[in-house]
C-alpha cells in the first residue's frame, strides 16, 4: 500500500450535458475565484503562512522541524482545500457535469496518508523536499501540456457525441493524482515516500 495521498473521482462517460460543457470556463468561475480566494488572501497580505494556493505550509514546516509535530488544524485545513480544488479541477477539466460543492461529496475523493501527530515523518526532511521534487515539476509540465491536450479531445468528444472517452478519463484522473501526490510530498508534507512518476 503507497503511502501517498489518494486521489479518486468518479469520471461521467455517459449521457454528458453538451451545453455546460461548452461553456465550462465560463461556469465554473464562481467557484474557482472561491477557491482562489485562499490564495489571493495570502498574497495580499504579504504572509508566507498560507503559500502555494492557500495551503498551510510554512507553519507546518516549522512545526514538523522543531516540533516534530504535524498541527491537526493545518493536516484538516490542507485537506478540505486540496479536495476542494481537486473538485474543482474536476469540473473545469469535464470529468463530470455536477457543479463543484464547496463542501465534500461522493464525486472527489481525497485520501491523505495516515499522518497521526507527525511524529512518525522525518524532522530533516520538509527542509529539503520541495528541491528533491524539482523532477517531478519538469514531468509536471509534460503531464500538464497532455492534460491540456486531452481535455481539448474529451472537450470535442462531449460536444458532437455526448460522451467522455475512457481513455481521456483515465489519463486526467492520473494527472490530478500526480499533482496531488507532489503537493503531499513537497508542499503538504504528509508523507516521506517519494512520490512516482507515473500516473
Amino acid at each position: 500500500m503507497s503511502n501517498q495521498i489518494q486521489t479518486i473521482i468518479q469520471v461521467e462517460l455517459e449521457d454528458r450535458n453538451r451545453v455546460t460543457a461548452f461553456f465550462r470556463l465560463i461556469i465554473v468561475m464562481p467557484v474557482a475565484i472561491y477557491a482562489s480566494a485562499f490564495a489571493i488572501d495570502s498574497v495580499q497580505s504579504g504572509s508566507w503562512g498560507l503559500g502555494l494556493g492557500g495551503l498551510v505550509i510554512v507553519p507546518t514546516l516549522l512545526a514538523l522541524v522543531f516540533r516534530g509535530i504535524y498541527p491537526s488544524y493545518a493536516l484538516a485545513f490542507n485537506h478540505a482545500l486540496l479536495s476542494l480544488e481537486t473538485r474543482v479541477n474536476a469540473y473545469a477539466f469535464l470529468l463530470t457535469d455536477d457543479y463543484p460543492s464547496i463542501e465534500e461529496n461522493s464525486i472527489v475523493t481525497i485520501t491523505f496518508p495516515e499522518v497521526g501527530d507527525g511524529s512518525n515523518l522525518s524532522r530533516g526532511l520538509p527542509l529539503i523536499k520541495w528541491f528533491l521534487a524539482i523532477p517531478h515539476y519538469v514531468m509536471a509540465i509534460i503531464y500538464a501540456l497532455f492534460g491540456l491536450f486531452l481535455t481539448i479531445c474529451a472537450w470535442f468528444s462531449i460536444l458532437f457525441s455526448g460522451k467522455y472517452p475512457v481513455w481521456c478519463a483515465d489519463a486526467m484522473v492520473g494527472i490530478l493524482a500526480y499533482f496531488n501526490r507532489i503537493y503531499g510530498y513537497a508542499f503538504i508534507l504528509v508523507t516521506d515516500e517519494y512520490p512516482s512518476f507515473s500516473l
